[in-house]
């Protein structure tokens, strides 16, 4: 029989809640209730500022296609994290590595004490979770950008919270988990947020390829929305102070302290990522400092119940500096990284885990009066660095290997190859995928010509389109006067109107 409200009951005068289970008497403060559920709501809205913050670095002719991404992906995780993805990850009798069926489809998951802390009940937990694993999966999903198919995505994301963010979660956060029973520290998810999050798009980005005209001028262009990056940032610089003070699972000083650090860290990190701009282009880049922003939340995240402020500043200092030059890695190992998510939070992760080891004090995590550590090297703890370095280059190493077996599999079956036809890609995943756009009016390449085509692609992934610069193989009378195959360009009616036609308008250059 499930375990239901009834067993609740109202203590007066504080109006807290008592259960018992397993002959035990626990009190559920509702302050702490209300904190934790208002932080998932928080950490929600961070994920359309996901989607918001990847659509304006993109092309427009692709701007939709990740706006549309990160809301089916909340779908797809929400129900993950229902049918077994909590259970994998937190269920109290799971193994070192990851968990079992025991709470498959939620099956008791509802008043009993948490896994995280005894003075909120399960089911607040797995709500608050569930943002965690959903926004992971978001973030990652971030390498697929303007080069792949719409519909493999969701399946591949089931999958890869399953196999790559479950494990990770578990060893990281579960007290069964070999990383937390080892004494590694990771507040809020730098290694099974960002770091498995950042790892998986290096690994997209390689299977994927490069796009249509990379190391070209083609590719050289500015982010179409400056403004959605900036509302992006918004969301999710609001959304992280749940992110990271709702970690503390209770409304407490060590909620607020998080809170504190975590706006240090990002305002100190998107003034260095600025900087670092200026001395190139000598103008104040808004994209520099949003970006710098998200890499100083990235940095601080793991460390945040643990440090005070100034290591906060330092943190900052150091994440904005290093994912700002980490952006130039794809040039040298040769990967088409389209929104530079390895830089910032495959890097941005590793720099936190690492600091989290050198700064964290115990003095701070006791905040809450009840979490005890032995800190790091400020507190003479010289042995937690090696801790962080492990669970560091485990979650990345775990995550790159997993992700690229998850996609070479799906690429051999039928259905649920990745990569979008060139086509596809010349016209806009938008157009092509979804047949719907971000704005009224999509600007098309100019490889077009001005003329549409249709929105379902009629080659298959796989296929070779004639090179337009004339060098095709196909005969001549099979293309038209631009140099296109005559199959794939719709007619077009010379007495219409330009913003008449579909997909008409002004063209990107």
């Amino acid at each position: 029989m499930g375990y239901g409200a009834h067993d609740l009951n109202f203590t007066s005068p504080s109006s807290d809640l008592t259960t018992v289970y397993e002959g035990e008497e626990y009190v559920y403060n509702l302050g702490d209730i209300a904190w934790v559920l208002a932080s998932m709501a928080l950490v929600w809205i961070m994920i359309p500022g996901v989607g918001f913050f990847y659509s304006g670095l993109l092309r427009r002719k692709n701007a939709l296609s990740m706006l549309f991404l990160s809301m089916a992906g909340t779908a797809v995780g929400s129900f993950h994290w229902w049918f077994w993805g909590y259970s994998l990850a937190f269920s109290d009798t799971a193994g070192p590595f990851i968990g079992n069926l025991k709470y498959f489809a939620l099956n008791n998951a509802v008043s009993q004490p948490s896994v995280g802390s005894s003075r909120i009940p399960t089911l607040v937990f797995v709500i608050y979770q569930c943002m965690f694993a959903v926004i992971t999966g978001v973030l990652a999903i971030g390498g697929f950008a303007e080069r792949s198919k719409i519909g493999p995505v969701m399946v591949f994301l089931f999958v890869w919270l399953t196999l790559v963010y479950c494990p990770i979660a578990c060893w990281t956060w579960n007290f069964n988990g070999w990383v937390y029973k080892m004494g590694g520290l990771d507040f809020a998810g730098g290694t099974p947020v960002h770091i498995s999050s950042g790892t998986a798009a290096l690994a997209i980005s390689v299977y994927l390829g490069k796009r249509r005209g990379y190391g070209t001028e083609r590719l050289a262009y500015k982010p179409h929305n400056t403004s959605y990056v900036i509302l992006g940032t918004v969301f999710l610089w609001f959304g992280w102070f749940g992110f990271n003070g709702g970690s503390a699972l209770s409304a407490n000083i060590r909620a607020a302290s998080a809170c504190v650090v975590t706006n240090l860290a990002a305002s100190v990190a998107g003034l260095t990522w600025m900087l670092w701009d200026y001395r190139l282009e000598r103008k104040w880049s808004a994209v520099g400092f949003c970006s710098g922003a998200i890499s100083g939340l990235v940095g601080i995240t793991p460390a945040s119940g643990y440090v005070g402020s100034p290591a906060a500043i330092a943190i900052g200092v150091v994440a904005g500096t290093g994912c700002n030059f980490a952006t130039k890695l794809k040039f040298l190992i040769n990967v088409d990284d389209t929104l530079d998510i390895f830089a910032s939070h495959g890097i941005g992760g590793m720099i936190g885990d690492l600091m989290t080891g050198l700064f964290a004090q115990a003095s701070i995590a006791y905040l809450d009066g009840a979490s005890e550590i032995s800190g790091g090297w400020l507190d003479r703890h010289y042995i937690q660095l090696g801790y962080q370095c492990a669970d560091a280059v485990t979650g990345f190493t775990w995550s790159f290997v997993v992700t690229t077996i998850i996609l070479w599999v799906m690429h051999f079956i039928p259905g649920l190859r990745l990569r979008a036809s060139e086509e596809a890609e010349i016209v806009g995943i938008d157009d092509a995928y979804l047949g719907e756009f971000a704005y009224d009016y999509v600007g098309i390449d100019p490889e077009l010509r001005l003329h549409r085509i249709e929105s379902k692609p009629r080659i298959l992934s796989g296929d070779v389109l004639p090179d337009i610069s004339g060098t095709s193989t196909a005969p001549p009378s099979e293309k038209n006067a631009e140099g296109l195959p005559r199959s794939s360009v719709a007619p077009v009616d010379s007495d219409v109107e330009d913003h008449m036609r579909p997909g008409g308008g002004r063209v990107d250059v």
